[in-house]
């Protein structure tokens, strides 16, 4: 009989990020889905812009009505209009639905945008503000319209471009933003004026827009950080679903840990291993008593405790085996001291099953027998599913010993191999002589553990 631990390989490499180097490689398949959470993420800074721009337009539309005064001496003009005002925001509006309605539908089909017209894209975004600035300049006069609000809006659009989580296309943003109010503040034809005012001069209208591309840069920044964090934690999360696949559901944190840090892949090896198989005995007669929903929860019931302490002592479960499991001590991870973490796991699992059976109607009674050899481990199967295995005459023989308790009576064997490794004496081992098992020609030495 030979064993296997059975567990999908469907999973990528694993991989991991550093500070600021780049992003971690993902697999095709998370890194089409990181693509379109990208999108995602640029459906919500399309919908925020939208709502930002309602809110204001709506906040002015209140105040001119109910307060047309106070909106003129705001405005150092009696030339306030109203419908200038949605003569900017109705094609901002119908801009954005139009851009929201491409990225939903390129979600939807499972594409991504071109990178063409999210540049695109970014320069008519962007050019909106200098149309508010230009009809703003045009109603209470370039000096007091660029001193006013209207220059801040860009800083709207620079801070949500982090959302794309691109470096590139928020510099952009910035670029845009800088140029076009330094064409705005120094090409107007009527900033020709009288007098002496330092916010003027053109030194004053190149430092603003300095500061509109270093806000761009920065957003860029701030985008692509949170990029590479999401691509790290994606690659995490796809390095231990590669444990799990190829290992199994039943790995403790603290081997996953080890795993992903000594990058185990699975490959062919061969391994000095402590297999160990448990059987709980008389569960399938006492079974046909009970109901399957009975059964099932005692089963997890049971299972909950034994696999706990597994993972305790660094070993994994390879396969449950209907009312039973097999695990291994010392593979995928080497451990010189597998054969004395599978005992002390035997034996605590004795402990716990006697505590257990106090606070259950149902007791059980378990069979444990460990082995300790070499094994071929790694992944075999087909070129569509491969999963990790091991194979082998160890595997064999202690299935042979955890049967034999049946005939002793006993909860606890171990093979020769075992006791030797122990190294250290057992006042607890009975040895129960060399012992004719099935499938072997010549007695094999077999101790009883307490």
């Amino acid at each position: 009989m030979n064993a296997a631990m059975t567990r999908s390989d469907r999973a990528g490499p694993a991989m991991t990020a550093r500070g600021a180097a780049p992003a971690p490689k993902l697999s095709a398949e998370l890194a089409h889905a990181f693509a379109r959470e990208v999108l995602v993420t640029e459906t919500l800074r399309i919908k925020a812009l939208i709502v930002a721009g309602t809110v204001l337009v709506f906040l002015l539309t209140v105040a001119y009505v109910v307060a047309p005064d106070v909106i003129r001496n705001i405005w150092h003009s009696s030339r306030f209009s109203i419908v200038l005002l949605y003569a900017v925001y109705v094609p901002f509006v119908i801009f954005e639905l139009l851009v929201l309605r491409v990225i939903q539908h390129r979600i939807a089909i499972g594409g991504d945008v071109p990178a063409i017209r999210r540049y695109f894209s970014v320069l008519i975004e962007t050019s909106l503000p200098t149309l508010g600035l230009a009809v703003h300049m045009s109603q209470m006069g370039p000096p007091r319209a660029l001193a006013f609000v209207a220059p801040l809006i860009y800083f709207i659009f620079i801070i949500l471009s982090t959302l794309r989580l691109d470096f590139w296309l928020s510099a952009f943003t910035g670029i845009v933003a800088a140029v076009e109010l330094l064409l705005m503040a120094t090409v107007y034809p009527s900033l020709m004026f009288e007098g002496y005012d330092p916010t003027h001069e053109f030194g004053f209208h190149i430092a603003r827009s300095f500061v509109l591309l270093a806000g761009g840069v920065l957003a860029g920044a701030v985008g692509m950080q949170l990029r590479r964090q999401f691509m790290a934690t994606i690659a995490a999360a796809q390095a231990r679903d590669t444990v799990t696949n190829l290992f199994g559901q039943h790995v403790s944190p603290q081997v996953v840990e080890r795993l992903m840090a000594s990058g185990a892949d699975g490959a062919t090896d061969i391994h000095t291993v402590a297999v160990m198989f448990v059987d709980i005995r008389g569960f399938t007669a006492a079974a046909r008593q009970r109901t399957p929903a009975e059964v099932v929860q005692r089963l997890d019931s049971a299972f909950a405790v034994l696999v706990e302490i597994v993972d305790r002592h660094h070993g994994i479960v390879n396969k449950f085996l209907g009312d039973g499991f097999l695990a291994l001590f010392g593979a995928p991870l080497a451990d010189p001291d597998a054969a004395r973490s599978a005992v002390k796991a035997a034996r605590e699992m004795l402990d716990a099953m006697q505590r257990d059976n106090t606070d259950s109607s149902w007791p059980l009674r378990i069979g444990i027998g460990i082995h300790l050899g070499e094994v071929v481990a790694g992944n075999v199967g087909s070129p569509r599913r491969k999963e990790y295995t091991v194979i082998g005459d160890t595997v064999n023989f202690a299935a042979r010993l955890e049967a034999l308790n049946k005939d002793f009576g006993s909860q606890l064997l171990v093979s020769g191999q075992v006791y030797d490794d122990l190294k250290e004496p057992d006042g607890g081992a009975v040895q129960r002589g060399p012992v004719t098992v099935r499938g072997y020609e010549q007695p094999m030495p077999v101790w009883q553990l307490a």
